[in-house]
């Protein structure tokens, strides 16, 4: 009995130090998945909306009830939002140079990121795969993708997001554009410009504000004061990750992106071709974690936080 007690115990603490919650469950619906905190929504992922053209993550809420990502356009005239690029879905993944096609923007022409089947739907996990097709339904390439969300305590929840990029059908390229890769648009309190910004930025090596974008970072950090609380959003880009520590696409408007190909743009005095190509059969695989957090970087331990999911 006291053997037993024991791991119950030690299992309970693995649980807290891996930021897991048996609170956690996920429901599917029509062209949805449901993601739950207990009774409260976590999140969505919208993966049949003809009008994303890709599958996203929308609503998201934050450790404290709050949303934390814009809300256009899957609403109309929100006070403080700003109706630019409709195609900043809440999160997503997606690049605007695959084989010349572009799968960041929308309309006629544009490639479209198809979801296929789950592949598992697990407690507080998913796995699916997904085609990306160009204007006229051809399969550039596909990805399979594995979601998860954490509750990992009060002040803190989580969602990681690994996606594995498969040339299934040809060589791919992955072109060398600012247009990509890993997307979220923050909410507008979180941003450095806008009528109700308020908001500040940082990245793991120290550098603030606006010049954080296009510069090479682990981490980085958007965080404000929403309605009395202070509430921030941190990404992390996994060292495993392919050219790690990756380039930020990341706007004073709202806009963070992690982009590991945009290397014209980024930096465009070191010549250096940042396109990617897999042949025929090939895979690469990139992690990500979005840390929704009370407190500003220091205050949450993003840095600690980040060290720790970093060794996972």
């Amino acid at each position: 009995m006291r053997l037993l007690f024991l791991t119950l115990i030690s299992l309970f603490c693995m649980q807290i130090a891996f930021g897991l919650s048996e609170d956690i469950f996920i429901k599917k619906e029509n062209g949805k998945l449901m993601v739950y905190d207990g009774k409260k929504l976590f999140t969505e992922y919208v993966f049949d909306d003809d009008d994303r053209a890709k599958p996203v993550l929308y609503p998201i809420y934050g450790p404290t009830g709050k949303t934390m990502t814009r809300k256009f356009p899957f609403e109309q005239e929100v006070y403080g939002e700003d109706t630019d690029h409709p195609h900043h879905a809440s999160l997503w993944f997606s690049h605007g140079n695959v084989n010349g096609v572009d799968f960041w923007t929308k309309g006629e022409n544009k490639g479209s990121i198809i979801h296929q089947e789950f592949l598992e739907i697990g407690k507080n996990t998913f796995t699916s795969l997904n085609l990306w097709k160009d204007g006229e339904g051809k399969t550039v390439c596909q990805d399979t993708r594995t979601i998860s969300f954490h509750s990992i305590d009060s002040k803190n929840n989580a969602i990681d997001f690994s996606v594995t990029l498969q040339a299934s059908v040809e060589d791919v390229i992955f072109g060398d554009t600012k247009e990509g890769t890993m997307g979220i648009r923050i909410r507008p309190e979180l941003r450095l410009q806008g009528k109700v910004a308020r908001g500040s930025s940082v990245n793991s090596e120290g550098v603030v504000g606006k010049n954080i974008w296009g510069k090479r970072a682990s981490w980085l950090s958007y965080w404000a004061k929403v309605e009395e609380e202070e509430l921030g959003i941190s990404i992390f880009d996994h060292p495993s990750n392919p050219r790690h520590p990756t380039w930020w696409h990341a706007r004073d408007y709202g806009l963070v992106a992690a982009n590991p190909f945009g290397l014209k743009h980024f930096e465009p005095e070191s010549n250096y071709e940042g396109g990617m190509k897999l042949n025929k059969g090939e895979e690469c695989t990139f992690r990500y974690r979005f840390l929704f957090h009370v407190g500003d970087p220091k205050n949450a331990e993003v840095s600690l936080k980040y060290l720790e999911w970093s060794k996972e």
